[in-house]
């Protein structure tokens, strides 16, 4: 290795201790406010907190780098995956029959108020957290299913838009999380048009070959060339943040030439005029309802995040 590729990588390495702290970080606040040895309502490996809300969660968030406002559009709980990794548990009773959108706007106002306001710091699960990571980076639109499932994202989109615009309240982001499969459709593109440049898509892609994403999403029906497509021409569109979990399945990382397939996706869509801002490169990190899967080192995760940035030219960063 000569000086100047050893000069490179210790610059990645400690780019990547950097994030890595800031992750332990956040881990750090997240278990003070959610003390174990009881379950808990997670999204994507981060305990939710409702506040009595019915549609509105709090979740502090590495890949937002704090506070992230949810929104449970599928609170009915639907989804044309079933993921090795998900955390919703399908037999539980659902938070509510049916999305309201009315209920919906107020509970948001009501918990962006509060935490622009300060007064999460007072509630007992918040006291000990940084209360720089108390303050909103977001707002997403997720549930406990794919969001772009929801039967009126449309108004849902215009009415977070409308109340964001309203300007009682800081200006927040709005960040849509798909699995890229409806992105196709009608309405689910009169919801993208009504976002702006600012706000963003965080879409998944966990796989590089039909087999393996089969066996970690086993979605209803196949569709791994419509995900490609849909991340294509939306990324022809706009920028967009690629979400991509890897894990251990039965006791086994990922082999290397699926991260080989994976990579060369990225590199396919970047070529074919996809504007990928950023991947993020994560793993499961709270007990799924899978046996199987468990979390992935942070090496391995490192390592798929150092052969993305190399082989593509995309930011790639491990939360």
């Amino acid at each position: 290795m000569n000086d100047r590729s050893a000069g490179r990588k210790s610059k990645i390495e400690r780019a990547e201790s950097g994030r890595q702290a800031a992750a332990r970080s956040l881990r750090a606040a997240e278990k003070t406010q959610n003390p174990p040895g009881k379950r808990l309502e997670t999204a994507f490996g981060y305990a939710r907190n409702f506040l009595n809300n019915r549609f509105v969660y709090l979740v502090i968030s590495p890949r937002a780098r704090g506070l992230s406002v949810g929104i449970n559009l599928i609170p009915e709980r639907r989804c044309n995956f079933d993921c090795v990794y998900c955390e919703v548990n399908w037999e539980a009773p659902p938070r509510a029959p049916s999305f309201k959108i009315e209920t919906m706007v107020a509970e948001l106002e009501a918990t962006l108020a509060m935490a622009y306001q300060g007064k999460l710091a007072k509630l007992p699960k918040y006291r000990a957290v940084p209360p720089e990571l108390l303050q909103p980076r977001h707002v997403t639109l997720s549930g406990d299913g794919e969001p772009t499932l929801c039967h009126n994202l449309p108004e849902v989109v215009q009415a977070v838009a409308h109340l964001r615009a309203l300007g009682s309240l800081p200006f927040f982001k709005i960040v849509l999380v798909s699995n890229a499969t409806g992105l196709d459709q009608p309405a689910v593109q009169r919801a993208l048009n009504i976002l702006t440049a600012q706000d963003e898509l965080w879409l998944k892609l966990d796989a590089g070959t039909p087999e393996y994403f089969r066996r970690v999403n086993r979605p209803r029906e196949p569709l791994f060339d419509k995900v490609l497509e849909n991340i294509l021409i939306t990324g022809r569109k706009r920028p967009v943040v690629i979400q991509s979990l890897f894990c251990e399945l039965d006791g086994q990382p990922p082999p290397p030439e699926e991260i080989e397939e994976y990579v060369k996706r990225l590199r396919e869509l970047k070529e074919a005029g996809a504007q990928i801002a950023l991947v993020q490169i994560y793993s499961a990190l709270r007990p799924t309802m899978h046996a199987g899967c468990r979390h992935l080192s942070l090496r391995t995760l490192s390592g798929i995040a150092v052969a993305v940035r190399e082989k593509t030219g995309l930011r790639a960063e491990v939360f």
